[in-house]
């Protein structure tokens, strides 16, 4: 009981507003965590309707896996930011007993499914660019689903333990959301989580980009020599690691304040404190950097980006344009037909702006169509 005490005044410590008035913590939080949760949302949701909108999406395994990671940022930023921005900006945790388990099962669920996918595309990337020919048989979209569906299974047996991991507290005529487990059963928890779902997907993504590495800068022909296929699994790669590389660096700084809390000497003062909100800071701004890597590296994410834009701007204004000649049409045959073009000139454009993202269906027997990537 009397550790319960002391993590529970420590989580008090930490959480209450008052205990640095003179530290504009909470104006911070609120700024950053509403710039995370922004550019978050809208970034993710562009990614999401660029693949979607697709059509090579069934036949590209590093789409999916593209895709399945930005689902995970996207229920990252929708279910977890918005409640973590709570702890620094105010005195408890109000949101009840389920959202204080929920919220934090969802933060590490998100979080495995992300390292996961990470490593798994690693290795989707090595054999593609390794093995171009005899990886085709394992690369396959079926077996891209199957194993999305490994990743979602494998994060949520680990992550389910996180249901029981959080309690409420009572501190100061309040309620706090911090772990409730004893010390020993913390150290095992804390530790596998960052064991499986940090060191061995890196060690993997590290293995795999070496190798993949190695073989591109040294067993292919130079670049001005090479076809546009071998340019193209380049510039993904390129992207890919710069992500893994992100999620990496974002994500240590937080696993870093877990462990020497539970194995190391963490005063409770004003720097640790500061560490501590940068480190969460890190790993939810994780989320939100996927999609701007996207928009930099990749020019078909930006041709994606700027026809997602376009769609919805001459929807936006073809509901305008309708409204406008609904309102001022008067009975007669000349204004009723311009009226008809207007809206048969803007139709034809919707249904194309509909079709712009959509590639011809490729034959059987033709050649495999070049990743959108």
């Amino acid at each position: 009981m009397a550790e319960h005490e002391d993590f529970a005044s420590l989580a008090g410590h930490w959480n209450a507003s008052d205990s640095y008035q003179f530290n504009p913590a909470s104006v911070i939080v609120s700024v950053v965590f509403s710039l995370i949760f922004l550019l978050g949302t809208v970034g993710n949701s562009l990614v999401l309707a660029v693949l979607l909108r697709n059509g090579q999406m069934g036949h590209n395994t590093t789409n999916l896996f593209i895709l399945n990671l930005s689902v995970a940022d996207f229920f990252f930023i929708i279910f977890c930011v918005p409640f973590q921005a709570t702890i620094y900006s105010l005195e408890g945790w109000v949101f009840g007993s389920f959202m204080c388990k929920a919220v934090h099962f969802f933060i590490y669920l998100t979080m495995y499914a992300s390292s996961f996918t990470l490593a798994a595309v690693s290795v989707d990337r090595y054999l593609a660019i390794r093995y171009p020919l005899r990886s085709r048989e394992l690369r396959t979209p079926c077996n891209a689903i199957a194993a999305m569906a490994v990743i979602w299974g494998l994060s949520l047996i680990f992550a389910g333990p996180y249901l029981s991991y959080y309690d409420l507290i009572e501190y100061d005529s309040g309620y706090i959301c911090v772990p409730g487990w004893e010390e020993w059963k913390r150290k095992i928890m804390d530790t596998c989580t960052f064991v499986f779902g940090y060191v061995i997907p890196v060690l993997i993504v590290s293995l795999s980009y070496t190798r993949t590495i190695k073989y591109l800068w040294t067993a292919v022909d130079p670049l001005e020599d090479m076809s546009e296929s071998k340019k193209a699994k380049r510039k993904v790669t390129k992207m890919i690691i710069i992500v893994t590389v992100l999620f990496c660096l974002c994500w240590l700084p937080y696993h870093v304040v877990i462990l020497c809390y539970l194995y190391g000497n963490f005063p409770f003062n004003q720097a640790t404190y500061a560490f501590r909100l940068l480190s969460h800071c890190m790993a939810y701004a994780n989320s939100c950097l996927n999609p701007i890597v996207y928009a930099l590296v990749s020019k078909h994410f930006r041709k994606g980006f700027k026809k997602v834009f376009s769609c919805l701007l001459r929807k936006k204004g073809r509901n305008k344009v309708h409204v406008v000649h609904m309102a001022n049409t008067v009975p007669g045959y000349e204004a009723g037909s311009t009226e008809v073009s207007q809206m048969n000139e803007e139709n034809v454009r919707q249904n194309d702006c509909e079709l712009e993202g959509r590639m011809p269906t490729v034959p059987q027997g033709t050649a495999r169509p070049i990743p959108m990537l």
